[in-house]
């Protein structure tokens, strides 16, 4: 087994999302959710692209319809869907994919939106040091006691790949979250 093969067993993707800013004293208005998310890849085998986009009402030819339209102005309380595209650049199949995301700064995770099939979401509440299942994760309160963390309190999200993603293949993960 050569290098890369053996760098490619376990990839773990640290993706860094750019917080939203919002517009001067005016919660109602923010910039433009970040665009693709810089992206550190150990092996150099596996890319990823994260694009964010709000569902939207439209009428086409007298019909109407839900769209998926890019997310470039959000209000308070719009949903915003994230989307991280992951794929496998190299030759050979790549094991142990490991993505993890910030919530970006000012938003809110939807509780029960985070998806990837063929993969074991976990959650962080403390800046991604840790992860662990949403009934599992616990807050300690300045009188320090614990309480349950609420999807409102997460901080971080984690989706490892159960199966190999194969050369040339693509997974989906996806979660929502909105403008507090």
């Amino acid at each position: 087994m050569d290098l890369q093969q053996k760098s490619a067993r376990r990839t773990t993707l640290a993706l860094t999302a750019a917080a939203f800013v919002l517009a001067r004293g005016a919660l109602a208005q923010a910039s433009p959710p970040p665009g693709p998310a810089p992206t550190t890849i150990p092996s150099g085998t596996i890319g990823v692209v994260t694009t964010a986009a709000v569902e939207r009402h439209v009428v086409v030819d007298g019909h109407a319809r839900i769209e998926l339209v890019p997310a470039n102005r959000v209000v308070a309380g719009d949903p915003v869907i994230y989307t991280l595209r992951v794929t496998n650049l190299g030759p050979v199949p790549v094991t142990g994919v490991v993505v993890t995301t910030p919530i970006p700064g000012r938003m809110r995770y939807v509780a029960g939106t985070a998806i990837g099939p063929g993969a074991k979401i976990g959650f962080s509440v403390d800046g991604g040091r840790t992860y662990a299942a949403p009934g599992r994760l616990r807050l300690t309160g300045a009188d320090g006691r614990t309480r349950p963390a609420t999807a409102a309190d997460y901080t971080n999200l984690r989706w490892v790949l159960q199966d190999p993603l194969q050369s040339g293949s693509v997974a989906y993960l996806r979660y929502t979250a909105v403008l507090r």
